[in-house]
């Protein structure tokens, strides 16, 4: 499998507003939480480049690898998440995967709302549309992950 194009270089302003919108979209959320957004989304999404970015960012930023390898199964894990983080989980599976017919539900939106505040919330639901903007340019770019056999 190789790169079918570089959004960098043939969409340059494009790509420097994607930057620029990553740089802005998770302010204010703790960086724990916003790496394992990244990594859920990334999940559902199925894109390997960002799996794998944010679960080395995750690394070494302290996350433990079993709440990394127990993400894909958060809800079957008991306490391994906070509450508020299971809030901010639900939220990334109900922005990421818009097949349902209620979409994002209020049950869903109210249990994130109730660990959020307004602005706290508003960054969360950006986080979460930023991530999933960029597992859609890397999975239809299909950018191969730097990992190394």
């Amino acid at each position: 499998m190789t790169n079918r194009i570089d959004l960098a270089k043939k969409a340059p302003k494009v790509y420097r507003a994607m930057i620029a919108l990553d740089a802005v979209a998770g302010e204010g959320i703790d960086p724990h939480l916003a790496e394992l957004v990244r990594i859920r989304a990334s999940q559902l999404n199925h894109c390997a480049y960002c799996l794998n970015m944010h679960t080395v960012d995750a690394r070494k930023g302290g996350e433990s690898e079993a709440r990394i390898y127990l993400l894909s199964a958060w809800e079957e894990a008991g306490d391994v998440y906070t509450e508020k983080e299971q809030a901010a989980l639900r939220l990334t599976e109900a922005v990421t995967v818009l097949s349902s017919h209620e979409f994002v539900s209020d049950e869903v939106y109210e249990r994130a709302a109730k660990h959020f505040d307004d602005e706290e919330l508003a960054q969360l639901i950006s986080l979460i549309f930023t991530i999933n903007s960029w597992n859609r340019i890397a999975v239809s770019t299909r950018t191969k992950p730097d990992v190394r056999p």
